[in-house]
């Protein structure tokens, strides 16, 4: 462990002799980093930061002020033992931000690369969050929750344990998400309900007119078709064979919370 000859480091922070700081990565004032941390290159850890041990952080990312990761998680079961967040590249995350290492011991909280997580939120212990995703202030993520690739989760989202937001799901603000989230859908409600296709979320992303038709296909039949569920997913896999529609209903297929539906929110299909 050591700081890299490159990394600018404030004279007011206090970096543990066994942290290991990357090249040109440059460290505020007051920042506090224990033992047992390694944080990439190219990153900036602005002032008041506290980066807790067992934090990995990659290369190109920025942290604001008064952000705190690695924190012992909110569980009543946490013992004290070894447990990891491991952070990817290039994420922003931005003021009075709260992340947790995982609950069990040699478990990890996980974020992967290119998310923008914005200001006064929390992600808890054993999170699963993918790459490209977008997390708007206030949104609170609990333990073991698993978030997909470019979902886009409003302010002031309360997504419950266990939950699983899909690909490129679009939740709306101040949604209780309680059942699994299906890809490429867009949330709305006080109780989470879907309400269509995230199509700007789509097109973005580059799906064009031949890949967004099958999917919308897909959620008729779910959703408007009256069908069980069991034979709307038989019917998708059939009549609209495609990556996009497999992966919706193998994420659908693998629920345990059960999905959200249309009609009376907090339903679940049968």
């Amino acid at each position: 462990m050591a700081i890299d000859p490159s990394a600018r480091v404030a004279p007011t922070a206090r970096v543990h002799p066994e942290a290991h700081i990357g090249p040109h990565t440059v460290i505020g004032d007051f920042c506090l980093i224990e033992s047992d941390v390694s944080i990439g290159a190219h990153c900036l850890i602005e002032p008041y930061v506290f980066i807790k041990r067992w934090t990995t952080l990659g290369d190109h990312n920025e942290i604001s002020a008064h952000t705190v990761l690695g924190t012992d998680p909110l569980d009543r079961a946490f013992t004290g033992e070894r447990s990891y967040l491991t952070i990817g590249h290039h994420n922003k995350i931005r003021e009075h931000y709260t992340i947790s290492r995982g609950t069990k011991p040699e478990s990890i909280t996980t974020i992967g690369d290119y998310n923008y997580v914005m200001t006064s939120g929390h992600i808890a212990h054993n999170a699963t969050i993918g790459s490209h995703c977008t997390i708007a202030s206030c949104a609170l993520i609990a333990g073991y929750v698993t978030v997909e690739d470019r979902a886009f989760i409003s302010g002031g989202v309360g997504i419950h344990q266990y939950s699983k937001i899909g690909r490129l799901a679009m939740i709306g603000g101040n949604i209780r998400v309680n059942l699994d989230a299906p890809p490429y859908f867009l949330y709305s409600e006080f109780n989470i309900a879907p309400r269509g296709l995230n199509l700007v979320g789509l097109r973005r992303a580059g799906f064009t007119v031949a890949d967004i038709a099958p999917l919308k296909q897909a959620y008729r039949l779910l959703y408007r078709s009256g069908l069980k569920l069991a034979d709307a997913l038989a019917r998708i896999e059939t009549e609209l064979p495609g990556e996009h529609t497999q992966h919706l209903v193998d994420f659908i297929r693998s629920s345990k919370r059960g999905i959200a539906r249309e009609g009376r929110p907090g339903d679940t299909l049968s």
